[in-house]
């Protein structure tokens, strides 16, 4: 392991990229990466139809990878600062593309949760050396710009990959093998490229002893994090559902609706997502943060009705309503977390942001494949409905008797 990192940190011979690429390219690396997380959903049909498994194996099937992704972040989210945002990154991405290899030769679900686990490793590391990397390339005349990249990219890069992956399985012969060996080659060009970019971080002892599983939030990051907590968790408890139960959901309303319109749930939610990202980054990150949560409510509402309507104009309503309240709580919870950390506190903080994302992503999930299996997906849309609005209504209460102004000096509150 130390021989690779030690030939991965050789200065390269071929010229260097300069910053106005390496901006560019890392946060292509993220939208890459997410694209190949959420690249599967289209196909776990496919999978169902040819390996006969429940939804409860779907759930598990998608949680193996929030959870791998997790323990990558409690033990490697701050090995770049130590050992150097480009060899963390370019073997992490080298990684993905021997994942890409396995998902394209799966042939059960053994082999597919092994894919799933090194992928969230491999992810889980990538994802906060490349995030931090974009924070070190940022344009000291473009301030927030990697703040934003950082909450657009993920999102944009799902919503692609969601969709190539739906175009693919609908269009392509062999889609199972297509979409993952499109990926892989993506991932191969993209490890050589990052190793000729400049090295931002200073390497510097620690590396073995920051493994051990942790959480660093930075401490001026710490009242904000607490802030947004309630809303991250409702968001991407929302994101795990439509991920891993949207296209049954969409079945379920409409069993003879073609293959694509499962995919489409979640390319809904995620194009939402970006959109609402996009669109709210010149806002204040605050009120940028509180009213995703509250459009929360609302999508989940929506969507808990669609199967008593039969309807799946309320399904991607309520989809897309979601998707825009996700797509705001990511984007206003980093602009909150990541300016107040300093330099060598940026990938720990990110890190921190992610691990408590991807549990309120991937727990619920596997809980909702298990109400599923004993009580049916109806019951499950009501009871991951009904969690969703009790967090996302603690939340804004939470926020607002912070925001509530203090009493005046002689016992009256100022109006």
């Amino acid at each position: 392991m130390s021989s690779v990192i030690a030939l991965l940190s050789r200065p390269p011979r071929l010229p260097v990229l300069g910053r106005h690429v390496a901006f560019p390219l890392h946060a292509s690396v993220l939208v890459g990466l997410l694209a190949a997380s959420s690249a599967p959903t289209p196909v776990y049909a496919l999978y169902q139809a040819a390996w006969h498994f429940s939804a409860m194996t779907l759930t598990v099937v998608f949680s193996t990878y929030a959870l791998a992704l997790l323990v990558a972040l409690l033990t490697a989210g701050t090995l770049s600062d130590h050992l150097g945002r480009r060899p963390v990154l370019a073997g992490a991405l080298v990684a993905e593309a021997v994942t890409m290899a396995l998902f394209a030769t799966a042939q059960g679900i053994p082999a597919l949760i092994a894919a799933r686990i090194l992928q969230g490793l491999a992810t889980g590391v990538a994802t906060s050396a490349a995030g931090a990397a974009l924070l070190d390339f940022e344009d000291p005349d473009r301030p927030g710009r990697a703040t934003a990249a950082n909450g657009i990219t993920p999102v944009a890069g799902m919503a692609a990959g969601v969709l190539a992956a739906t175009a693919l399985v609908q269009y392509v012969p062999a889609p199972t093998r297509t979409v993952y060996l499109l990926l892989l080659v993506l991932f191969t060009a993209q490890a050589a490229a990052v190793l000729l970019t400049p090295e931002t971080a200073r390497p510097h002892p620690g590396a073995w002893r920051s493994l051990r599983p942790a959480v660093t939030v930075s401490p001026a990051s710490r009242p904000a994090f607490a802030l947004a907590a309630p809303g991250i968790v409702a968001a991407w408890a929302l994101g795990g559902f439509y991920s891993s139960l949207g296209p049954s959901l969409a079945r379920l309303i409409a069993p003879h609706a073609t293959r694509a319109t499962g995919g489409l749930v979640f390319f809904t939610m995620t194009a939402a997502a970006g959109l609402a990202a996009h669109a709210a980054r010149a806002l204040p990150a605050r009120t940028v943060n509180l009213a995703g949560t509250a459009l929360l409510i609302p999508g989940a509402l929506l969507t808990l009705s669609s199967p008593q309507l039969h309807s799946l104009t309320a399904l991607f309503a309520g989809t897309a309503l979601a998707g825009a309240g996700f797509g705001a709580v990511t984007q206003g919870a980093l602009r909150l977390l990541l300016p107040p950390a300093a330099p060598d506190e940026r990938a720990g903080t990110l890190a921190a942001y992610y691990v408590l994302s991807y549990l309120a992503m991937s727990i619920p999930a596997v809980l909702a494949g298990l109400l599923t299996n004993l009580y049916g997906l109806q019951t499950a849309v009501a009871v991951y409905a009904a969690t969703v609005v009790l967090l996302a209504a603690t939340g804004l209460t939470h926020a607002a008797r912070q925001h509530r102004p203090a009493p005046h000096p002689s016992g009256r509150t100022p109006r």
